[in-house]
């Protein structure tokens, strides 16, 4: 058997929360895992390191997209092998490989599932597995709340969403491994490891999680008109036909704001800043992924 641990966020909640998880992990012979329970997702990553150093092979990650990105920037390029149980809002990172919303089946994922070694991407120097951007995306990160979250879920960022569609633009540089690829104001600029974000709208369909590559759009949509016309093209699948969308990819980009803007990895907002330097981490973390063979965004 493979040693186990728990890395639990207790403000949130999955099927019938830290106890069943307790009693499912002792009806598959794990009655004593490292446990932790945290009240925030950034005091995640010191039990992350904590569980790796005292020998935890598996470590099942229990709460939302925050809580898992805490953990992969922890645990990137070690040995350690995550299990996530969705216990979030909005869950993209489980939802792009199908991993089950339910306690029982996410656990069985764990322990059972297959071992997904995948790239990373870097943001100022924090890993994120999903998504990273600034600009409108953060914007509505940043103000959907969790008490927003806790009385109307996902609903929470499509309502906000709709506040900051008419958001101020910046000027920005932008530069694709090492060259000059765009000057101008922007609304908005994404970066995706994967291709399903909130909603489940497939952003990047080219998007693949282990190629070594990260996929990027620069969108300069500047009011609801012309983000209405962006939205659909995006959910579409033909974000790259949009005339406010400029869409390519590379291993290393740079950008340069006029003014400092927030940012957010893998749904989590961040302080806002007007340098970003992003990277692909090729093969750097591992994640369980259900046992029967599935393509992420599909």
């Amino acid at each position: 058997m493979v040693n186990v641990a728990v890395i639990a966020h207790v403000g949130k909640t999955l099927g019938g929360g830290l106890p069943e998880l307790r009693e499912l992990l002792a009806q598959q012979g794990y009655d004593n895992p490292l446990w932790y329970e945290v009240e925030t997702s950034s005091k995640a990553p010191k039990y992350a390191r904590r569980a790796l150093a005292e020998g935890a092979e598996v470590i099942f990650v229990y709460g939302g997209d925050g809580t898992v990105q805490t953990c992969i920037d922890a645990l990137a390029n070690t040995d350690a092998v995550i299990a996530i149980l969705p216990a979030g809002t909005a869950n993209l990172l489980a939802k792009n490989f199908n991993i089950p919303i339910d306690l029982l089946e996410a656990v069985r994922v764990g322990l059972h599932g297959t071992r997904r070694l995948l790239d990373t991407g870097t943001f100022n120097g924090e890993h994120f597995a999903l998504m990273a951007g600034t600009g409108f995306d953060a914007f509505v990160i940043r103000q959907a709340s969790e008490k927003l979250k806790g009385r109307i879920g996902r609903l929470a960022y499509f309502y906000t969403g709709t506040k900051n569609l008419s958001a101020r633009r910046v000027k920005a540089e932008v530069e694709v491994d090492g060259k000059g690829y765009f000057k101008g104001k922007i609304s908005c600029i994404l970066v995706g490891n994967m291709g399903k974000s909130i909603g489940g709208i497939e952003v990047f369909k080219n998007a693949k999680p282990d190629d070594g590559i990260l996929e990027l759009a620069v969108i300069t949509a500047q009011n609801p008109i012309e983000w209405a016309r962006t939205l659909r093209r995006i959910a579409q699948g033909k974000a790259e036909k949009s005339p406010f969308v400029r869409v390519t990819h590379g291993k290393e980009f740079r950008v340069r704001l006029k003014k400092r803007f927030p940012y957010e990895v893998d749904g989590s907002a961040r302080a806002a800043v007007k340098k970003m330097e992003i990277k692909v981490d090729p093969s750097s973390i591992t994640i369980c992924v259900p046992a029967t063979p599935v393509q992420p965004n599909s």
